[in-house]
Protein backbone atom coordinates (compact mmCIF):
# COMPACT_ATOMS: atom_id res chain seq x y z
CA UNK A 1 0.00 0.00 0.00
CA UNK A 2 2.78 2.43 0.94
CA UNK A 3 4.54 1.73 -2.34
CA UNK A 4 1.35 2.52 -4.25
CA UNK A 5 1.04 5.87 -2.38
CA UNK A 6 4.66 6.78 -3.16
CA UNK A 7 4.12 5.84 -6.80
CA UNK A 8 1.01 8.01 -6.90
CA UNK A 9 2.94 10.98 -5.48
CA UNK A 10 5.61 10.59 -8.15
CA UNK A 11 3.02 10.43 -10.94
CA UNK A 12 1.27 13.52 -9.52
CA UNK A 13 4.58 15.46 -9.40
CA UNK A 14 5.35 14.50 -12.99
CA UNK A 15 1.90 15.68 -14.10
CA UNK A 16 2.41 19.02 -12.32
CA UNK A 17 5.84 19.51 -13.89
CA UNK A 18 4.51 18.60 -17.33
CA UNK A 19 1.65 21.04 -16.92
CA UNK A 20 4.01 23.79 -15.81
CA UNK A 21 6.33 23.22 -18.76
CA UNK A 22 3.39 23.06 -21.14
CA UNK A 23 1.96 26.29 -19.69
CA UNK A 24 5.29 28.07 -20.03
CA UNK A 25 5.68 26.84 -23.58
CA UNK A 26 2.21 28.08 -24.44
CA UNK A 27 2.98 31.61 -23.25
CA UNK A 28 3.75 33.95 -26.04
CA UNK A 29 7.19 35.50 -26.24
CA UNK A 30 6.73 39.18 -25.37
CA UNK A 31 7.38 41.74 -28.08
CA UNK A 32 8.26 45.39 -27.67
CA UNK A 33 5.97 48.21 -28.71
CA UNK A 34 8.39 49.02 -31.53
CA UNK A 35 8.26 45.46 -32.86
CA UNK A 36 4.48 45.21 -32.49
CA UNK A 37 3.92 48.40 -34.50
CA UNK A 38 6.55 47.69 -37.16
CA UNK A 39 8.66 50.45 -35.59
CA UNK A 40 6.01 53.14 -35.95
CA UNK A 41 5.84 53.69 -32.17
CA UNK A 42 7.97 53.46 -29.06
CA UNK A 43 7.02 51.98 -25.69
CA UNK A 44 5.17 53.95 -23.09
CA UNK A 45 5.89 53.37 -19.41
CA UNK A 46 3.03 50.86 -19.07
CA UNK A 47 4.31 48.96 -22.12
CA UNK A 48 7.75 48.61 -20.51
CA UNK A 49 6.29 47.41 -17.21
CA UNK A 50 4.01 44.86 -18.91
CA UNK A 51 6.93 43.59 -21.03
CA UNK A 52 9.08 43.12 -17.91
CA UNK A 53 6.26 41.35 -16.07
CA UNK A 54 5.83 38.98 -19.02
CA UNK A 55 9.53 38.12 -18.82
CA UNK A 56 9.28 37.56 -15.07
CA UNK A 57 6.48 35.04 -15.62
CA UNK A 58 8.66 32.99 -17.97
CA UNK A 59 12.20 33.21 -16.64
CA UNK A 60 14.14 32.42 -13.47
CA UNK A 61 17.14 34.37 -14.77
CA UNK A 62 15.53 37.74 -14.12
CA UNK A 63 14.91 39.75 -10.97
CA UNK A 64 13.53 43.29 -10.85
CA UNK A 65 14.63 45.97 -8.39
CA UNK A 66 13.72 49.64 -8.16
CA UNK A 67 16.46 52.02 -9.27
CA UNK A 68 14.53 54.96 -7.83
CA UNK A 69 11.28 56.90 -7.91
CA UNK A 70 11.00 59.55 -10.62
CA UNK A 71 10.13 63.16 -9.90
CA UNK A 72 6.50 62.44 -10.83
CA UNK A 73 6.32 59.28 -8.72
CA UNK A 74 7.00 56.47 -11.18
CA UNK A 75 9.10 53.47 -10.15
CA UNK A 76 12.18 53.08 -12.36
CA UNK A 77 12.73 49.37 -12.97
CA UNK A 78 16.22 47.86 -12.74
CA UNK A 79 16.51 44.41 -14.32
CA UNK A 80 19.07 42.05 -12.81
CA UNK A 81 19.86 39.19 -15.21
CA UNK A 82 22.13 36.27 -14.39
CA UNK A 83 22.43 32.50 -14.54
CA UNK A 84 21.92 32.12 -11.66
CA UNK A 85 20.55 35.56 -10.91
CA UNK A 86 22.07 36.91 -7.67
CA UNK A 87 19.62 37.77 -4.91
CA UNK A 88 21.83 40.67 -3.83
CA UNK A 89 25.33 42.07 -4.47
CA UNK A 90 26.55 40.17 -1.39
CA UNK A 91 26.32 36.95 -3.41
CA UNK A 92 28.97 38.34 -5.77
CA UNK A 93 31.62 38.71 -3.06
CA UNK A 94 32.80 35.17 -3.84
CA UNK A 95 31.68 35.18 -7.47
CA UNK A 96 34.01 36.36 -10.23
CA UNK A 97 31.30 37.34 -12.72
CA UNK A 98 31.63 40.86 -14.13
CA UNK A 99 28.77 43.29 -13.45
CA UNK A 100 27.77 45.30 -16.56
CA UNK A 101 25.14 48.06 -16.48
CA UNK A 102 23.19 49.32 -19.51
CA UNK A 103 20.83 52.28 -19.19
CA UNK A 104 18.58 53.82 -21.81
CA UNK A 105 15.98 56.53 -22.15
CA UNK A 106 17.80 59.09 -20.00
CA UNK A 107 16.76 61.57 -22.71
CA UNK A 108 13.26 60.32 -23.46
CA UNK A 109 13.26 61.62 -27.01
CA UNK A 110 16.15 59.25 -27.72
CA UNK A 111 14.43 55.89 -27.52
CA UNK A 112 16.45 53.41 -29.60
CA UNK A 113 18.32 52.12 -26.56
CA UNK A 114 15.07 51.57 -24.64
CA UNK A 115 13.68 49.23 -27.29
CA UNK A 116 17.03 47.50 -27.86
CA UNK A 117 17.56 46.97 -24.11
CA UNK A 118 14.17 45.27 -23.77
CA UNK A 119 14.99 43.02 -26.71
CA UNK A 120 18.33 42.16 -25.13
CA UNK A 121 16.67 41.35 -21.79
CA UNK A 122 14.24 39.04 -23.56
CA UNK A 123 17.06 37.24 -25.38
CA UNK A 124 19.06 36.58 -22.24
CA UNK A 125 16.14 35.78 -19.95
CA UNK A 126 14.33 33.35 -22.25
CA UNK A 127 17.08 31.57 -24.20
CA UNK A 128 17.90 28.17 -22.73
CA UNK A 129 21.62 28.71 -23.28
CA UNK A 130 22.04 32.42 -22.59
CA UNK A 131 25.20 33.88 -24.06
CA UNK A 132 27.51 35.87 -21.77
CA UNK A 133 25.87 34.86 -18.49
CA UNK A 134 28.62 32.43 -17.49
CA UNK A 135 30.87 35.42 -16.89
CA UNK A 136 28.56 38.43 -16.67
CA UNK A 137 25.75 39.68 -14.46
CA UNK A 138 23.78 42.24 -16.46
CA UNK A 139 21.86 45.19 -15.02
CA UNK A 140 19.47 47.05 -17.33
CA UNK A 141 17.52 50.27 -16.69
CA UNK A 142 15.52 50.45 -19.94
CA UNK A 143 13.47 53.55 -19.08
CA UNK A 144 15.67 55.80 -16.95
CA UNK A 145 13.50 58.91 -17.48
CA UNK A 146 9.89 57.66 -17.32
CA UNK A 147 8.43 61.14 -16.77
CA UNK A 148 9.93 62.48 -19.98
CA UNK A 149 8.92 59.30 -21.78
CA UNK A 150 5.22 59.86 -21.03
CA UNK A 151 5.22 63.19 -22.88
CA UNK A 152 5.30 61.42 -26.26
CA UNK A 153 4.40 63.55 -29.26
CA UNK A 154 5.18 63.50 -33.01
CA UNK A 155 6.33 67.11 -32.57
CA UNK A 156 9.31 66.12 -30.42
CA UNK A 157 12.75 65.73 -32.06
CA UNK A 158 11.43 66.30 -35.57
CA UNK A 159 14.97 66.33 -36.95
CA UNK A 160 15.25 62.54 -36.55
CA UNK A 161 13.62 59.91 -38.75
CA UNK A 162 10.76 58.31 -36.79
CA UNK A 163 9.14 56.73 -35.01
CA UNK A 164 6.18 58.38 -36.70
CA UNK A 165 3.94 58.25 -33.61
CA UNK A 166 6.44 60.33 -31.68
CA UNK A 167 8.88 60.24 -28.79
CA UNK A 168 9.18 61.81 -25.35
CA UNK A 169 11.12 64.86 -24.20
CA UNK A 170 14.68 65.41 -23.07
CA UNK A 171 14.06 66.52 -19.48
CA UNK A 172 12.61 64.81 -16.43
CA UNK A 173 9.61 65.91 -14.36
CA UNK A 174 11.70 68.66 -12.73
CA UNK A 175 12.75 70.03 -16.13
CA UNK A 176 16.31 68.81 -15.53
CA UNK A 177 18.60 67.24 -18.09
CA UNK A 178 19.60 64.05 -16.28
CA UNK A 179 22.83 63.75 -18.26
CA UNK A 180 24.03 66.98 -16.67
CA UNK A 181 23.43 65.81 -13.11
CA UNK A 182 26.46 63.62 -12.49
CA UNK A 183 28.05 65.93 -9.91
CA UNK A 184 25.24 67.91 -8.28
CA UNK A 185 22.91 64.88 -7.91
CA UNK A 186 19.73 66.97 -7.73
CA UNK A 187 17.38 64.63 -9.57
CA UNK A 188 15.82 61.57 -7.90
CA UNK A 189 16.69 59.53 -10.99
CA UNK A 190 20.46 60.14 -10.93
CA UNK A 191 20.57 60.00 -7.14
CA UNK A 192 18.87 56.61 -7.41
CA UNK A 193 21.46 55.53 -9.99
CA UNK A 194 24.33 56.37 -7.63
CA UNK A 195 22.77 54.86 -4.51
CA UNK A 196 21.02 51.79 -5.93
CA UNK A 197 23.29 50.84 -8.82
CA UNK A 198 26.79 52.29 -8.40
CA UNK A 199 27.10 52.01 -4.62
CA UNK A 200 24.98 48.86 -4.33
CA UNK A 201 26.14 46.77 -7.32
CA UNK A 202 29.40 48.55 -8.26
CA UNK A 203 29.25 47.67 -11.98
CA UNK A 204 32.57 47.52 -13.78
CA UNK A 205 31.14 48.81 -17.06
CA UNK A 206 28.39 51.32 -17.84
CA UNK A 207 26.84 51.99 -21.24
CA UNK A 208 24.52 55.00 -21.49
CA UNK A 209 22.47 54.90 -24.70
CA UNK A 210 21.48 58.12 -26.52
CA UNK A 211 20.72 59.44 -30.01
CA UNK A 212 22.81 62.24 -31.51
CA UNK A 213 21.93 65.38 -33.49
CA UNK A 214 25.05 65.91 -35.49
CA UNK A 215 27.17 65.24 -38.52
CA UNK A 216 26.01 63.15 -41.46
CA UNK A 217 27.68 59.79 -42.11
CA UNK A 218 26.84 56.21 -43.06
CA UNK A 219 27.66 54.58 -39.72
CA UNK A 220 24.58 53.97 -37.55
CA UNK A 221 26.44 53.22 -34.29
CA UNK A 222 28.75 55.65 -32.54
CA UNK A 223 30.16 55.54 -29.02
CA UNK A 224 32.94 57.02 -26.95
CA UNK A 225 34.55 56.20 -23.61
CA UNK A 226 35.11 58.22 -20.42
CA UNK A 227 37.24 61.24 -21.28
CA UNK A 228 38.09 63.12 -18.09
CA UNK A 229 41.86 63.14 -17.42
CA UNK A 230 41.31 63.32 -13.65
CA UNK A 231 40.13 59.73 -13.86
CA UNK A 232 42.56 56.85 -14.16
CA UNK A 233 44.37 57.43 -17.45
CA UNK A 234 45.25 53.74 -17.80
CA UNK A 235 41.53 52.94 -18.03
CA UNK A 236 41.04 55.70 -20.61
CA UNK A 237 43.87 54.36 -22.78
CA UNK A 238 42.56 50.82 -22.40
CA UNK A 239 39.16 51.84 -23.74
CA UNK A 240 40.69 53.87 -26.57
CA UNK A 241 43.44 51.50 -27.69
CA UNK A 242 42.24 48.01 -26.71
CA UNK A 243 38.50 47.76 -26.09
CA UNK A 244 37.32 50.06 -28.91
CA UNK A 245 39.06 48.21 -31.78
CA UNK A 246 37.88 44.89 -30.40
CA UNK A 247 34.24 45.97 -30.06
CA UNK A 248 34.34 47.54 -33.53
CA UNK A 249 35.66 44.24 -34.86
CA UNK A 250 32.81 42.25 -33.29
CA UNK A 251 30.24 44.68 -34.70
CA UNK A 252 31.68 44.42 -38.20
CA UNK A 253 32.43 40.71 -38.37
CA UNK A 254 29.50 39.27 -36.43
CA UNK A 255 26.72 41.80 -37.06
CA UNK A 256 27.80 43.52 -40.29
CA UNK A 257 27.40 46.85 -38.45
CA UNK A 258 29.63 49.84 -39.11
CA UNK A 259 30.67 51.94 -36.12
CA UNK A 260 32.82 54.97 -35.42
CA UNK A 261 33.78 56.87 -32.30
CA UNK A 262 31.13 59.37 -31.29
CA UNK A 263 31.83 62.95 -32.35
CA UNK A 264 31.35 65.58 -35.01
CA UNK A 265 33.43 67.21 -37.71
CA UNK A 266 35.40 70.07 -36.23
CA UNK A 267 34.96 71.98 -39.49
CA UNK A 268 32.23 71.41 -42.07
CA UNK A 269 34.30 73.36 -44.61
CA UNK A 270 37.38 71.20 -43.97
CA UNK A 271 36.10 67.87 -42.59
CA UNK A 272 39.49 66.19 -42.55
CA UNK A 273 40.72 68.67 -39.94
CA UNK A 274 39.39 66.31 -37.33
CA UNK A 275 36.58 64.66 -35.38
CA UNK A 276 35.78 65.59 -31.77
CA UNK A 277 33.39 64.27 -29.07
CA UNK A 278 31.48 66.07 -26.34
CA UNK A 279 33.57 67.51 -23.48
CA UNK A 280 35.14 65.68 -20.54
CA UNK A 281 33.15 67.14 -17.63
CA UNK A 282 31.81 64.54 -15.19
CA UNK A 283 28.35 66.12 -15.17
CA UNK A 284 27.98 63.75 -18.16
CA UNK A 285 27.38 60.33 -16.63
CA UNK A 286 29.80 58.31 -18.76
CA UNK A 287 32.60 60.67 -17.69
CA UNK A 288 31.42 60.58 -14.07
CA UNK A 289 31.60 56.79 -14.17
CA UNK A 290 35.20 57.00 -15.39
CA UNK A 291 36.02 59.36 -12.52
CA UNK A 292 34.96 56.53 -10.20
CA UNK A 293 37.63 54.24 -11.76
CA UNK A 294 35.18 52.26 -13.85
CA UNK A 295 34.67 51.90 -17.63
CA UNK A 296 32.06 54.33 -18.93
CA UNK A 297 30.67 54.34 -22.48
CA UNK A 298 28.45 56.94 -24.14
CA UNK A 299 26.46 55.42 -27.02
CA UNK A 300 25.01 57.90 -29.52
CA UNK A 301 22.82 56.40 -32.25
CA UNK A 302 22.48 58.02 -35.67
CA UNK A 303 19.26 60.10 -35.96
CA UNK A 304 19.03 60.26 -39.76
CA UNK A 305 18.60 56.50 -40.26
CA UNK A 306 15.12 55.02 -39.92
CA UNK A 307 13.95 54.01 -36.45
CA UNK A 308 14.25 50.26 -36.98
CA UNK A 309 17.83 50.60 -38.22
CA UNK A 310 18.72 52.66 -35.15
CA UNK A 311 17.18 50.13 -32.75
CA UNK A 312 18.96 47.21 -34.40
CA UNK A 313 22.25 49.14 -34.36
CA UNK A 314 21.96 49.75 -30.60
CA UNK A 315 20.97 46.11 -30.09
CA UNK A 316 24.08 44.93 -31.94
CA UNK A 317 26.29 47.26 -29.90
CA UNK A 318 24.89 45.85 -26.64
CA UNK A 319 25.66 42.32 -27.81
CA UNK A 320 29.17 43.29 -28.97
CA UNK A 321 29.91 44.95 -25.63
CA UNK A 322 28.72 41.92 -23.66
CA UNK A 323 30.74 39.54 -25.83
CA UNK A 324 33.83 41.68 -25.25
CA UNK A 325 33.18 41.84 -21.50
CA UNK A 326 32.68 38.08 -21.30
CA UNK A 327 35.96 37.41 -23.10
CA UNK A 328 37.91 40.13 -21.23
CA UNK A 329 36.42 39.74 -17.77
CA UNK A 330 39.67 38.97 -15.94
CA UNK A 331 41.56 41.77 -17.67
CA UNK A 332 38.86 44.34 -16.86
CA UNK A 333 38.62 43.25 -13.23
CA UNK A 334 42.39 43.41 -12.77
CA UNK A 335 42.62 46.89 -14.29
CA UNK A 336 39.82 48.25 -12.11
CA UNK A 337 41.35 46.73 -8.99
CA UNK A 338 44.72 48.24 -9.87
CA UNK A 339 43.13 51.67 -10.44
CA UNK A 340 41.45 51.61 -7.03
CA UNK A 341 44.63 50.48 -5.29
CA UNK A 342 46.69 53.17 -7.03
CA UNK A 343 44.19 55.85 -6.03
CA UNK A 344 44.26 54.82 -2.37
CA UNK A 345 48.09 54.59 -2.26
CA UNK A 346 48.37 58.08 -3.78
CA UNK A 347 46.21 59.49 -1.00
CA UNK A 348 48.28 57.91 1.77
CA UNK A 349 51.41 59.92 0.91
CA UNK A 350 50.77 62.46 -1.88
CA UNK A 351 53.77 63.98 -3.66
CA UNK A 352 54.30 67.00 -5.89
CA UNK A 353 53.70 64.73 -8.88
CA UNK A 354 50.15 63.88 -7.80
CA UNK A 355 48.13 66.46 -9.67
CA UNK A 356 44.55 67.53 -10.39
CA UNK A 357 43.85 69.13 -13.79
CA UNK A 358 41.97 72.45 -13.51
CA UNK A 359 42.35 73.40 -17.19
CA UNK A 360 42.37 70.99 -20.16
CA UNK A 361 43.52 70.81 -23.70
CA UNK A 362 42.90 68.04 -26.20
CA UNK A 363 45.01 66.17 -28.74
CA UNK A 364 44.33 63.27 -31.12
CA UNK A 365 44.44 59.67 -29.99
CA UNK A 366 47.26 57.65 -31.55
CA UNK A 367 45.27 56.27 -34.51
CA UNK A 368 43.36 58.22 -37.13
CA UNK A 369 39.75 57.26 -37.75
CA UNK A 370 37.78 56.82 -40.97
CA UNK A 371 34.28 58.27 -41.34
CA UNK A 372 32.09 57.35 -44.30
CA UNK A 373 30.50 60.74 -44.80
CA UNK A 374 29.03 62.93 -47.51
CA UNK A 375 30.07 65.93 -49.53
CA UNK A 376 28.57 68.94 -47.76
CA UNK A 377 27.30 72.18 -49.22
CA UNK A 378 26.64 75.51 -47.58
CA UNK A 379 23.40 77.46 -47.91
CA UNK A 380 21.91 80.62 -46.45
CA UNK A 381 18.76 80.50 -44.35
CA UNK A 382 15.94 83.03 -44.61
CA UNK A 383 17.39 84.76 -41.55
CA UNK A 384 20.72 85.16 -43.33
CA UNK A 385 22.64 82.52 -41.34
CA UNK A 386 24.98 80.16 -43.13
CA UNK A 387 24.22 76.46 -42.69
CA UNK A 388 25.55 73.21 -44.13
CA UNK A 389 23.64 70.27 -45.56
CA UNK A 390 24.61 66.96 -47.07
CA UNK A 391 24.48 66.13 -50.73
CA UNK A 392 23.81 62.65 -52.14
CA UNK A 393 27.49 62.22 -52.95
CA UNK A 394 29.38 60.09 -50.44
CA UNK A 395 32.96 60.72 -49.42
CA UNK A 396 35.33 58.92 -47.08
CA UNK A 397 37.28 61.06 -44.63
CA UNK A 398 40.34 59.88 -42.72
CA UNK A 399 41.20 62.26 -39.92
CA UNK A 400 42.57 62.64 -36.39
CA UNK A 401 40.18 61.98 -33.51
CA UNK A 402 40.64 64.67 -30.86
CA UNK A 403 39.64 62.70 -27.78
CA UNK A 404 42.71 62.63 -25.53
CA UNK A 405 42.12 65.36 -22.99
CA UNK A 406 45.14 66.31 -20.89
CA UNK A 407 46.07 68.83 -18.22
CA UNK A 408 46.91 72.31 -19.42
CA UNK A 409 47.23 73.56 -15.84
CA UNK A 410 47.20 71.51 -12.64
CA UNK A 411 47.30 71.87 -8.88
CA UNK A 412 48.72 69.45 -6.36
CA UNK A 413 46.42 66.97 -4.68
CA UNK A 414 46.44 67.01 -0.86
CA UNK A 415 46.38 64.37 1.84
CA UNK A 416 42.81 65.51 2.49
CA UNK A 417 40.38 68.41 2.59
CA UNK A 418 39.12 70.23 5.71
CA UNK A 419 35.89 72.20 6.05
CA UNK A 420 35.86 74.09 9.38
CA UNK A 421 32.53 75.94 9.17
CA UNK A 422 29.11 74.27 8.88
CA UNK A 423 28.39 73.30 5.26
CA UNK A 424 25.44 70.91 5.45
CA UNK A 425 24.65 71.06 1.73
CA UNK A 426 28.21 70.08 0.82
CA UNK A 427 28.31 67.37 3.49
CA UNK A 428 25.12 65.78 2.19
CA UNK A 429 26.37 65.90 -1.38
CA UNK A 430 29.67 64.19 -0.53
CA UNK A 431 27.86 61.42 1.32
CA UNK A 432 25.39 60.92 -1.54
CA UNK A 433 28.30 60.16 -3.85
CA UNK A 434 29.52 57.51 -1.41
CA UNK A 435 32.61 59.49 -0.38
CA UNK A 436 34.17 58.82 3.02
CA UNK A 437 33.68 61.90 5.23
CA UNK A 438 35.08 62.15 8.75
CA UNK A 439 34.50 64.60 11.60
CA UNK A 440 37.14 65.91 14.00
CA UNK A 441 36.27 65.13 17.62
CA UNK A 442 38.97 67.43 19.00
CA UNK A 443 40.10 70.88 17.84
CA UNK A 444 43.41 71.03 16.00
CA UNK A 445 45.60 73.82 14.58
CA UNK A 446 47.11 72.79 11.26
CA UNK A 447 49.27 74.27 8.53
CA UNK A 448 47.03 74.15 5.47
CA UNK A 449 46.70 75.58 1.99
CA UNK A 450 43.81 77.95 1.42
CA UNK A 451 42.40 79.73 -1.61
CA UNK A 452 41.61 83.45 -1.53
CA UNK A 453 38.85 84.35 -3.96
CA UNK A 454 39.68 87.43 -6.01
CA UNK A 455 36.70 87.31 -8.37
CA UNK A 456 33.53 85.25 -8.35
CA UNK A 457 31.20 85.45 -11.35
CA UNK A 458 27.87 83.77 -11.89
CA UNK A 459 26.61 83.18 -15.40
CA UNK A 460 23.81 85.50 -16.47
CA UNK A 461 21.89 82.70 -18.15
CA UNK A 462 20.56 79.95 -15.84
CA UNK A 463 21.73 76.41 -16.54
CA UNK A 464 19.99 73.42 -14.95
CA UNK A 465 18.49 75.72 -12.34
CA UNK A 466 21.86 77.30 -11.47
CA UNK A 467 23.93 80.28 -12.45
CA UNK A 468 27.25 78.52 -12.79
CA UNK A 469 30.17 80.18 -11.02
CA UNK A 470 33.62 80.85 -12.34
CA UNK A 471 36.36 81.88 -9.93
CA UNK A 472 39.82 83.35 -9.89
CA UNK A 473 42.10 83.65 -6.88
CA UNK A 474 45.40 82.69 -5.35
CA UNK A 475 46.60 79.99 -2.99
CA UNK A 476 48.17 80.73 0.39
CA UNK A 477 49.65 78.75 3.26
CA UNK A 478 48.70 79.50 6.86
CA UNK A 479 47.97 78.08 10.29
CA UNK A 480 44.26 77.53 10.84
CA UNK A 481 42.45 76.29 13.92
CA UNK A 482 39.90 73.65 13.02
CA UNK A 483 37.30 73.23 15.77
CA UNK A 484 35.78 69.94 16.83
CA UNK A 485 33.11 69.10 14.31
CA UNK A 486 35.17 70.18 11.30
CA UNK A 487 34.84 67.84 8.33
CA UNK A 488 37.86 65.93 7.01
CA UNK A 489 37.73 64.25 3.60
CA UNK A 490 40.75 61.96 3.13
CA UNK A 491 42.04 61.14 -0.35
CA UNK A 492 43.18 57.66 0.64
CA UNK A 493 39.90 56.22 -0.66
CA UNK A 494 38.77 54.76 -4.00
CA UNK A 495 36.50 57.75 -4.73
CA UNK A 496 39.27 60.29 -4.17
CA UNK A 497 38.99 61.58 -7.74
CA UNK A 498 35.30 62.38 -7.23
CA UNK A 499 36.05 64.05 -3.89
CA UNK A 500 38.77 66.22 -5.42
CA UNK A 501 36.53 67.17 -8.33
CA UNK A 502 33.81 68.31 -5.94
CA UNK A 503 36.09 70.21 -3.55
CA UNK A 504 38.93 71.77 -5.55
CA UNK A 505 38.20 75.52 -5.81
CA UNK A 506 39.17 75.73 -9.49
CA UNK A 507 37.40 72.53 -10.53
CA UNK A 508 35.23 73.11 -13.60
CA UNK A 509 32.40 70.90 -12.28
CA UNK A 510 32.66 71.10 -8.51
CA UNK A 511 30.49 72.30 -5.67
CA UNK A 512 31.72 75.88 -6.05
CA UNK A 513 30.66 75.91 -9.72
CA UNK A 514 27.18 74.61 -8.82
CA UNK A 515 26.58 77.29 -6.13
CA UNK A 516 26.86 75.05 -3.07
CA UNK A 517 29.27 77.48 -1.37
CA UNK A 518 27.63 80.75 -2.44
CA UNK A 519 26.49 81.49 1.11
CA UNK A 520 30.07 81.34 2.37
CA UNK A 521 31.64 83.11 -0.62
CA UNK A 522 29.25 85.99 -1.30
CA UNK A 523 28.76 88.14 1.83
CA UNK A 524 25.52 90.03 2.23
CA UNK A 525 27.27 93.26 3.14
CA UNK A 526 30.37 94.71 1.51
CA UNK A 527 32.23 93.71 -1.61
CA UNK A 528 35.16 91.84 -0.12
CA UNK A 529 35.25 88.20 -1.19
CA UNK A 530 35.74 85.49 1.39
CA UNK A 531 38.31 82.73 1.50
CA UNK A 532 37.08 79.49 -0.04
CA UNK A 533 35.74 77.49 2.94
CA UNK A 534 37.65 74.31 2.04
CA UNK A 535 41.32 73.91 3.01
CA UNK A 536 43.90 71.43 1.77
CA UNK A 537 46.06 69.45 4.20
CA UNK A 538 49.05 68.70 2.02
CA UNK A 539 51.01 66.30 4.24
CA UNK A 540 49.86 63.27 6.26
CA UNK A 541 48.84 64.19 9.81
CA UNK A 542 47.26 61.97 12.44
CA UNK A 543 43.88 63.37 13.52
CA UNK A 544 41.33 62.37 16.14
CA UNK A 545 38.15 61.84 14.16
CA UNK A 546 35.17 59.60 13.50
CA UNK A 547 33.42 58.63 10.32
CA UNK A 548 30.32 60.69 9.61
CA UNK A 549 27.38 58.36 10.01
CA UNK A 550 29.04 56.39 12.82
CA UNK A 551 28.46 59.04 15.48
Amino acid sequence: MKDNVKFGHVIFAIVLMTAAVSSAASQETPVTKAEATEYKATSRYSDVIHFIEALQQQSLKLRVETLGISAEGRKIPLLVIGDPVPASPLELLYDDRLVVYIQAGIHAGEVEGKEAALMLARDLALESLSPYLDNVVLLIAPIFNPDGNEKISPDNRRNQVGPEQGVGVRTNGLNLDLNRDGMKLESPEVLGLVQNVLLRWDPAVLLDSHTHNGSYHEEFVTYVWSLNPNGDTALIRYMSDVARPAIDGILKEKYNTKSIPHGDFMSIKEPEKGWRPLGPQPRYLSNYFGLRNRLGILNENYPYADFKTRVIGAYHLFHALLEYCENSRNEIQQMIRAADEKTVRRGLAPTSEDLFAVEYDVRPIKDKITVNGYVMEQYQTESGRMRARRTDKTQTYTMPFFAEFFAKRSVQLPFGYLIPSPAPEAEVKLLQHGILVERLTQARTLSVQGFKVEELKGQQRPYQGHRLNSVTGEYFQEEVEFPAGSLFIPLAQPLANVAAYLLEPESDDGLLVWNFFDRQLAPQWGRAQQAYPVYKLMQPVALIKVRVGDN
